[in-house]
């Protein structure tokens, strides 16, 4: 491949909706430089989720792939969000992995220009850099996690559970590594490290752990991706590199724009269009989080005991009875006027650039945290499950934010607590200081310049990698 041509990338999201959407807007920015891009994605994923701009459709083909029946998998489940308890996750890995290694082998197959000449791989495709060096394409792994997040999980070799640096215990996962070479407190608390250690290092019934996927991945691609930016985390960014012992690119934060479409949402639009200027909290949890209805209750107490105006991006608990609203009794009518509930899907993008938002309730979700940050909004993090507790540490260590304590033993959080947080970012005296970093990281965050030359020296890296290595695969 001549290094001045386009190239034909191939791309291989997770099924859940924190890695479709940024691997789609990346997509996106891939295209506008001129390359072509083959989406991997299932029928339902992409109805929910991608949207393609008109003048970008030539260059982007969604390819929906259906899912195999698997056992205890429900059978409208494609994405994590759909599945009642995370204990049924491996059999999505399973069902992912049966039909998207399938189709990969096939379009690897496809005679140029069909074949592609790089294959972009979210941390579940393990087994795609093998099966992409078989047909002389490279791979890239793209970390959706920053690079405090993959630092702190270490080396590819540690990741598959081998070496110094494998995790056998929850408690290793509650000090931050020596081969940090600076101080931090990023490191997982005691609840949090028995859950990670449970979810991603343990294996489980897909036959192996998400550690082990993550570390394959790392270990067997040609180059590291990795959703940041040089100027937000250089240190962590400069460790990646030497732990790895491959090219590391920070390929941007690239925000998704707040363009959605508000759906059934007019009316709270309407009503941010009354609020006074960063006044309003806008709560969110994400979409991987899976709340109680006490933890539920503990959230709409201390919103409503905070005395901010607040916009609730509302699920209903996992374990409310049919009927059951999931909120205290008489909570709607207290907070009428002052709070909304929103219930179902919200244009988050959307409600995060109103300038009447000033705060966000996250649970500390990298895509969450880069949507607050690139609109200039002040964040308070509750995190719950997976990276987030390192992402509030690592924010809060760096003063941009505020966590919500919680019970090492059992994770329950107070209202009060809730409460407290939201104030202190938002109305009480030196609350200034967290508006002064949201407007400084909105200009990094949120430069769309920036990021695009972030994916400019990405691409840049591929088309280098593949004019020294033409057929060394």
């Amino acid at each position: 491949m001549d290094a001045r041509s386009s190239m034909h990338v191939v791309m291989l999201p997770w099924l859940a909706f924190g890695h479709i959407l940024p691997f789609t807007e990346l997509a996106k920015r891939i295209a506008r430089q001129g390359h072509r891009v083959t989406l991997f994605s299932t029928p339902r994923n992409t109805r929910r989720l991608i949207r393609i701009p008109p003048e970008l459709a030539e260059h982007i083909r969604v390819v929906d792939i259906a899912l195999p029946r698997v056992e205890r998998l429900p059978e409208d489940a494609e994405a994590s969000i759909d599945l009642p308890s995370d204990d049924l996750r491996p059999h999505l890995h399973v069902a992912y992995d049966a039909a998207f290694a399938g189709k990969l082998s096939e379009i690897l197959q496809e005679p140029y220009p069909g074949k592609p000449d790089w294959v972009v791989i979210d941390y579940a495709a393990h087994w795609a850099p093998a099966a992409a060096a078989r047909h002389g394409v490279p791979c890239a792994f793209l970390s959706l996690f920053s690079a405090a997040v993959v630092v702190f999980y270490g080396p590819a070799e540690g990741l598959m559970g081998r070496g110094r640096y494998a995790r056998v215990k929850p408690e290793q996962l509650t000090v931050v590594p020596d081969y940090v070479p600076f101080p931090t407190t990023v490191a997982y608390r005691g609840l949090e490290a028995r859950e990670s250690f449970t979810l991603v290092l343990a294996p489980d019934e897909s036959g192996m752990s998400d550690g082990y996927r993550f570390g394959k991945c790392i270990a067997e691609s040609q180059l590291v991706g990795i959703r940041s930016s040089a100027e937000f985390e250089p240190e962590w960014l400069q460790v990646v590199g030497g732990l790895y012992q491959k090219p590391v690119i920070p390929v941007g934060l690239f925000p998704p724009p707040p363009t959605q479409d508000i759906g059934g949402h007019k009316a709270a639009l309407q009503w941010l269009d009354g609020q006074p200027r960063r006044s309003v909290v806008y709560a969110a949890f994400g979409s991987e989080a899976k709340l109680t209805s006490a933890q539920l209750q503990a959230i709409a107490l201390g919103l409503e005991a905070s005395g901010l105006p607040f916009l609730w991006a509302f699920r209903q608990p996992v374990d409310a009875n049919e009927g059951e609203s999931g909120l205290p009794e008489g909570f709607e009518e207290r907070i009428d006027g002052r709070g909304l509930v929103c219930r179902g899907w919200v244009p988050q993008t959307r409600f995060l650039a109103h300038e009447s938002v000033g705060g966000f309730l996250t649970h500390a979700g990298w895509n969450s945290i880069i949507e607050g940050l690139a609109r200039g909004v002040r964040l308070v993090l509750l995190p719950l499950v997976f990276d987030q507790g390192l992402n509030a540490r690592h924010l809060t260590e760096k003063k941009i934010s505020v966590e919500v304590p919680r019970d090492d033993e059992d994770g329950s959080f107070a209202p009060k607590d809730i409460a407290a947080a939201l104030r202190k970012v938002l109305v009480e005296e030196g609350c200034e200081v967290f508006g002064d970093k949201a407007e400084v990281l909105a200009v990094l965050f949120g430069n769309d310049e920036m990021n695009d030359q972030c994916v400019r020296d990405f691409l840049k890296c591929m088309l280098e990698y593949s004019r020294q290595h033409q057929g060394a695969l």
